[in-house]
This record gives C-alpha cells, structure tokens and sequence, in this order.
C-alpha cells in the first residue's frame, strides 16, 4: 500500500542561496512545520522556504518521518547526506572539547614566536565546522587572538569585517597585525569609498549603516562582532539593521564577548540574531517560550545550558585553563556627601515620581528618564569631592588607580580637586586617537589617575601592567558594564592582587542600584555560567520602578492623600 504524503519537498539551487521548498502541505501539517520552524511566518499561507543547512536537514529529515512529503530520490539523497553531516559535525565539535584534543600551536600566518594555546584552537575549530559561534570566554583570554587565529587558519574566511566599538578600531589593528601577516585596514569613513587590498577591515560600530550596500554583495566572507552586545537593541536602529545585512552576507559569524548581558537575559536573543538566528528562532516564539509577563528569562541556567548544547555559545574561565588569579577583593565603602546636592532635587524628583505613576504614557515614560538622569547626576556629584578625596589617599599610598564615573559634571570636579595629578580623561567626550594619548600617559606613569567612563572600557587591554586598583565613583544600573571594567586589570600580566571598591552614599541612586545589580547580575551569570555558582533569590522589580518607588515615599515632603497614594501605586506597573 502506498504511503500517504502531505505535500512536496524540494531541493531548490537556482544561482541564489540553496533551500529546500515545501508546497501543498495540507493545513494541520503546516501548522506542525511552522512550530518546528520558527522562521516561518505565521501567517503564510505557503509554500514555504527554509535554508538548506545542516540543522534544519536534521530537523527536516525527523518531520518527514513524521509527516511524509514527496521528494524526488536525488532530493531524498541530499536531505540524508545532510542530515549524516549534522551527525558528523556534532561528533566532531563534541570531540574538540576533550581533554584528548590535539593542535598545534602553530598557525600559518601567524607572526615568529606567536603561538595559539590549546582552549584558542578548539575555538577555532568550532568556529570552523559550525561556521557560528557566540565566544565568551572570560576576560583577559585573547578572544581578540582567537579571532584572528581563525582568519589565518579558515581559507575561505578572508576577506573579513570587523566590527567594534570606536576606541578599540586601533587595538585591533595594532594586536592583529602584531599577531598575524593579516593586513588590516581601518575603515575611515561612514560612506563607501575606495578600499584598499586587505584582509581584515575594521569598522566603528557608528560607521556600518552607511556600509550597508557594500555588505550586500558578498564581499566580506565572515564578520567579528566585537561586543556584540552594543547591538542588544536588535534591528529596530540603523547600525542593527546595518549588521543584519552583514550577518546575511557572510558565511562566518564570530561574536566576541564575556557579557553579552547588559540588563536582563532577554537581550540574549537580540545578540544572537547576529550571530545564528537559528538558535532561539523567531522572537516572539522566543519570548513565549523563554521569558515570562516582565520579559525576564524564566530559567536561565537552562538556556544557559541549551546554548551550549548547540555549541553556539562557548565559554571559559580563568581557572579553566590554568590562568586562575588571585581573587579580586570588592568593598563596598559608604563615603560623606554633601547633602545639600542631593536635597536640590528633592522637589523636582518627587514631582517626576508621581507623573510617572500618573501622567499620560508620554509623559510617564519621560519623566521616569529624566529622573534617572537627574537623580544619578545628583548622587555622584554629591559624593565626587570624597571620592577624588579617597584616590588621592591610594595614590599616596603609591598606588595607580583607575576611577570610573559617568557624568561630565562629576568628571570636573574630580579634576579640579585632583589637578596636581593631571589625571588621564579616557570616556566619552574624548576622540579615539585622543583616549589611546591619554592611555599612554597613564602607562608611562605621567599621571598616577585614569578616569574612565563606565561604557568605554570594553575590550581595552594594557591596563594591567600598570594598575591593580578600582574605584567606582559612580555606579552603572548593569553590572556587565561593572565586570567590563574590572576585566582590564584583572587578566593575565597583573602582577598584584586587584582591589576594586564601590564608593557609595546612603541617600540618591545608589541603593535602588545596587539592589537591582544583584538582580540582574543573578540572572546573567545563570546564563553564561549555568554550573557555577550559587543560585541568587529573584525578584521581580524594574530599575525604575524602584527608584520612582524611592521618591514616592519620601517622608520629610508633604504626604499624598490616602486615596491618591492607593492610585498610583495601583498603576506603578503599568507606568514604569
């Protein structure tokens, strides 16, 4: 008796990507295959396209058995040879990560004296059989290395993009080309022009969405996105949309990062996009699926666990790979502030408190922004004399400190009470080339006092062999941005244990930050690091939820009426 079949399978290669097509499917069965497939569109009506990779031939091959489709026999051949070849690839990438796996340390292309370390190659070589790979390893273990290891190692990779954020365009030119023979151009302009024979070009994030035609034509065969989690935001931005077309126009995707969460685990998914969009499908199945009604990440260890398993996200520390260091002491000092900094914006803070419970969804959403803004700047530079107080004190004590802080207000009155020092300025204000001078001026101890600004230190390396100290003026509502910072001195070459110390007040921004950094550092570390380390409580309160709540009830201003008061927090929720 003949099998009954629910539609047709097609292998199609007509000059564009190859994919299979499926036509005809009745109904209930297309409703099967679009739970299986993500990518396809809810409302298609069919037939329906899908890539013809080696994971969805996997995929493909179990729902044929499930739901017959016709299929030519040469069609029937290529699905099985594919889906032998996810098998093989599986056995292969499982077989890297053994302790048994074997490399050599040398690469072609790789300068005299260079050599790739072992948990290097076995990147390189996930990279080369899964052509996707999010890196994570811990800060300080040459991801930069690892990926210019590849681009010597893989034939077919060069040429290739790069992508980073604007200070660290020179880093990569300068440790690539002492790494590797790669030649390395750095994109100059946001426009096209005439670009010169290379091997890697370095982009600044803020360039590419003038780039976009360019990446459409296949020139680059693979993209490394450095801090990829600059692009949590998704397509919705120019640069996003920009990199959506590089990732779709190169065979290779490399992401490079040790904290792909900024804030919550959600953002995962807008990273991976970029990377392997394959691997938590389409976002709305992904938030049905992995998050809950605040979009927090339901069970973190196990995507954690899953993207492991995928081999999409690799991982190591320190100690994994016998470069452990002394563990990095974090204290928490409370320091004197000057009250009346604080107490200027008292009113103001109040009065956004309650618009943002009970305005209209603009202005909610506004007010709750400018009580951010206005309340963290208020905070720091109520505290900015006795934090410039307490560097002077390490600096006498004949330490280099770095000194993290955010706002330019606060920036001046570091410098002014620390002039004698000449302290280098290394944040946001600054041009690239400008922060690399004022780097070296800390490095060639011009200046024993580095301000940095809190969102521009990823990915910089030298710092080590200079610094073992860290004083948190400011704080950031993530604690990735935290970790980041940390990472440039604590990686391999520090001589001396670090110390970071976290200045903070009693009043202003600071408690509802650090309450909600515990949070989000729990469900980060869950993620990246599924099998380490305690499980922290979790509870579910926003950032601004908490500091809206913190004004609210302030009890020296004038109380809300009983009924009032029962309003607004009936509508917190919903506002913030």
């Amino acid at each position: 008796m003949a099998t009954r079949t629910y539609g047709e399978l097609r292998y199609i290669h007509d000059g564009h990507k190859p994919h299979w097509l499926i036509e005809g499917v009745e109904p209930h069965v297309a409703i099967r295959l679009k739970q299986l497939f993500p990518k396809i569109p809810k409302q298609s009506p069919g037939p329906f396209a899908l890539p013809a990779d080696l994971i969805t031939a996997a995929d493909l091959e179990w729902f044929v058995l499930r739901y017959p489709l016709r299929l030519s026999d040469a069609d029937l051949h290529r699905l099985s040879a594919d889906k032998q070849g996810f098998d093989q690839r599986q056995v292969q990438m499982e077989s890297i990560l053994l302790p048994a796996f074997e490399h050599s340390a040398t690469v072609t292309g790789l300068r005299d004296g260079q050599v790739l370390r072992r948990y290097q190659a076995q990147a390189v070589e996930i990279l080369r059989h899964r052509k996707s790979l999010l890196l994570g390893d811990e800060g300080g273990l040459g991801k930069t290395y690892t990926a210019a290891a590849f681009l010597c190692a893989e034939p077919g990779a060069l040429p290739a993009a790069v992508v980073c954020d604007a200070h660290m365009q020179i880093q990569w030119f300068e440790k690539t080309t002492a790494f590797t023979h790669l030649r390395v151009h750095c994109i100059q302009k946001t426009k096209p022009y005439s670009l010169p024979p290379a091997d890697v070009y370095v982009f600044r994030i803020s360039q590419i969405m003038g780039w976009a035609d360019i990446f459409a034509t296949d020139f680059f065969k693979t993209v490394v996105y450095d801090e990829p989690q600059s692009l949590r935001t998704g397509t919705s931005t120019a640069k996003g949309a920009a990199a959506k077309v590089l990732s779709e126009h190169t065979e290779y995707h490399l992401g490079l990062t040790a904290t792909p969460i900024y804030n919550y685990g959600g953002e995962m998914w807008s990273v991976m996009c970029f990377i392997d969009e394959s691997v938590l499908g389409d976002h709305a199945d992904f938030m049905r699926e992995w998050t809950d009604n605040h979009g927090r990440i339901t069970n973190p260890k196990a995507l954690g666990s899953y993207l492991r398993e995928q081999h999409a996200l690799m991982r190591r520390l320190k100690s994994d790979v016998g470069q452990e260091l002394p563990r990095v002491s974090r204290i928490i000092e409370y320091v004197d502030y000057d009250e009346k900094a604080v107490r200027s914006v008292e009113d103001l803070a109040r009065a956004l408190a309650i618009k943002a419970t009970t305005g209209s969804f603009t202005e909610r959403g506004s007010a709750v922004r400018e009580l951010d803004i206005m309340v963290r700047q208020a905070t720091g530079v109520a505290k900015a004399k006795a934090v410039a107080q307490f560097t002077r004190l390490l600096v006498e004590a004949g330490e280099s400190v770095l000194l993290v802080g955010w706002h330019r207000a606060v920036y001046e009155i570091w410098n002014e009470e620390l002039k004698d020092l000449s302290p280098a300025m290394y944040t946001g204000s600054e041009s690239a080339t400008h922060k690399n001078r004022e780097k070296d001026r800390f490095l060639n101890g011009e200046t024993p006092v580095l301000i940095m600004s809190l969102r521009s230190g990823a990915g910089l390396d030298g710092l080590q062999h200079k610094c073992s100290v860290v004083v948190f003026g400011e704080l950031d509502w993530s604690p990735g941005i935290h970790q980041q910072v940390i990472w440039r001195v604590d990686r391999e070459g520090q001589a001396a244990p670090v110390t970071v110390f976290f200045l903070v007040v009693e009043d202003g921004s600071d408690g509802p930050i650090m309450e909600i950094l515990g949070l989000k550092a729990s469900e980060a570390h869950q993620i990246v690091d599924p099998f380490t380390g305690p499980e922290m409580a979790d509870r579910d309160e926003s950032r601004l939820q908490s500091l809206v709540q913190r004004y609210l009830s302030k009890g020296h201003h004038e109380r809300i009426e009983a009924a009032q008061e029962k309003t607004l927090r009936l509508n917190l929720d919903a506002a913030v």
